[in-house]
């Protein structure tokens, strides 16, 4: 086996949207390691993958590839490489211009192949990732967990010399993710080199021989795994002490008022099909003013489906037996009238959110459910605003720039954009996705203060086997079955992992 490194980073530093990424990285990776790169939210390790992958090329500094590296490039795997496909295939879509009106944009299979012919190692790995029923489905039709099986296959055929993978088990059901884990075992025992981003300890396999601890784009520890793991800096990076929480401010105003008696939610029968495909088939759901709703399921099992009937935004609701806040739908209520009852947070939210904004701006452009702020506001949207960054122990980022904060940082801000119109039901789409395990703790210790101290219900949705808010009460589960998923609605779930930390008492 050849000793020269497969690649080396002398003093790479990067500077992105105006602000430092990464400062000066000095790293090498010899044939036969296997590496992890470590860190919390924030820590640099998304900048160093893209300088690795080519992605990023305005860097200072000196990165030297191996003629292998050269020759058979890199390969990331990551979910923003997930969102500028959906992206591209949005922007093609001609559905209006069809006979047929659906456009099914780019295919699995297409993605995968990128015009290349099927050969027995595809059908190898798409079997493998169980993905082969869904090789001829359009890209803007699949699940998050499905995406990025279809972006490691990919991957994996174009036979790179470096594999990287951006938190691998993100997004995917429990079963999915057992699988997962057993692939990327496969891949660390194999000859190619692989790399990958971890925002927790324990994501990190057992194969994996060394690491490189990332802190706030600077490199604070490298080399092999049980010295570095032994390094009191490390414990500390990722367990840091978490802000007090505040006290919840007031109500805000609602411009409407709901029916004194009756559930929030109510579903009878409902079935959603597109074309030959069953979505979902005879749903029955009641969420009443007590309840605390954990929707679960494995991906691809039509949980957004069904969000999407609740909150207006599918036109399959009408003609069916649905009532939203005390009004059958269809009864001449407006999508707005649905819409502001509702607070949500999602990570297609995150990810699409407006840059150059500070944080107060962000929170208080929940008054006006926008992606940016573009409504005039005044005194009392900013107070309220305050007070609830203070409430989730975030009063110091009120004048910072959006953009400047770490990734679960911003995720904190959004739930406090979430909360500022004091909502009916705060609807959570896997909020804890792509967040180290320091910030999940954080979310769910404040969604639990929420859910303690207003009349906000939560509406908790998931798509894995991580943990869940404390304050849960009903559970409303895709169970699989010989011809599509039953939706069964649970009183007392105690398959769900609760949260580790208590919500405050009432304030």
């Amino acid at each position: 086996m050849s000793t020269e490194p497969l690649l080396e980073l002398h003093d790479i530093s990067l500077t992105y949207r105006a602000l430092p990424a990464l400062r000066g990285i000095n790293w090498r990776l010899l044939p036969g390691q296997q590496w992890a790169c470590l860190g919390p939210n924030g820590a640099g390790k998304t900048s160093l993958a893209r300088v690795l992958s080519s992605q990023a090329s305005h860097y200072a500094g000196r990165f030297e590839r191996s003629a292998a590296l050269t020759a058979q490039g890199v390969a990331y795997v990551c979910f923003e490489q997930a969102r500028a496909l959906c992206d591209r295939d949005r922007k093609l879509d001609d559905s209006e211009f069809r006979a047929d009106a659906s456009d099914p944009g780019t295919t699995v299979q297409a993605v995968i192949l990128g015009g290349r012919e099927p050969d027995q190692v595809f059908h190898h790995w798409v079997q493998r990732l169980h993905i082969d029923h869904i090789l001829q489905r359009g890209l803007r039709f699949i699940s998050t967990g499905e995406m990025r099986k279809t972006l490691l296959v990919r991957a994996i055929l174009a036979r790179p010399a470096l594999l990287i993978l951006d938190s691998p088990l993100d997004g995917l059901d429990r079963a999915s993710q057992q699988d997962m884990v057993r692939i990327i075992d496969e891949l660390l025992h194999s000859d190619t080199a692989t790399l990958l981003l971890c925002r927790q300890l324990e994501d990190i396999p057992a194969a994996v021989s060394h690491l490189l601890v990332l802190d706030a784009g600077s490199a604070l520890l490298a080399g092999e795994r049980a010295a570095v793991l032994a390094d009191p800096r490390v414990s500390a990076l990722m367990q840091p002490p978490a802000a007090e929480l505040g006290q919840l401010p007031a109500p805000a105003a609602r411009p409407y008022e709901l029916p004194a008696k009756g559930p929030l939610l109510q579903l009878r029968d409902v079935s959603v099909r597109y074309g030959e495909l069953s979505v979902l088939d005879k749903v029955n759901w009641v969420l009443g003013r007590e309840d605390h709703c954990c929707v679960s399921g494995p991906n691809g099992c039509g949980k957004t489906t069904l969000l999407s009937l609740v909150t207006g935004d599918n036109h399959k609701a009408y003609g069916q037996d649905i009532t939203l806040f005390g009004i059958r739908r269809g009864s001449g209520e407006s999508v707005w009238d649905i819409k502001q009852k509702y607070g949500q947070l999602d990570n297609q939210l995150h990810l699409n959110y407006v840059r150059g904004l500070r944080v107060l701006e962000v929170v208080v452009s929940g008054f006006f459910d926008t992606i940016g702020l573009y409504d005039d506001w005044g005194d009392v949207q900013r107070d309220t605003a305050v007070q609830w960054l203070t409430a989730l122990g975030l009063a110091g980022y009120a004048g910072e720039s959006f953009d400047a904060l770490s990734f679960g940082l911003q995720r904190m801000v959004l739930l406090a954009r979430a909360m500022v119109k004091s909502p009916i039901i705060l609807l959570l789409d896997e909020p804890t996705l792509g967040l180290d395990g320091h910030h999940r703790k954080l979310m769910l210790r404040a969604i639990d203060h929420i859910a303690a101290n207003c009349d906000t219900r939560i509406i908790f949705v998931s798509h894995s086997a991580g943990e869940v808010p404390a304050c849960i009460n009903q559970h409303l589960v895709f169970e699989p079955r010989r011809d599509g998923f039953e939706v069964v609605c649970r009183r007392v779930a105690e398959d769900l992992p609760p949260s580790t930390t208590a919500a405050p008492p009432r304030g």
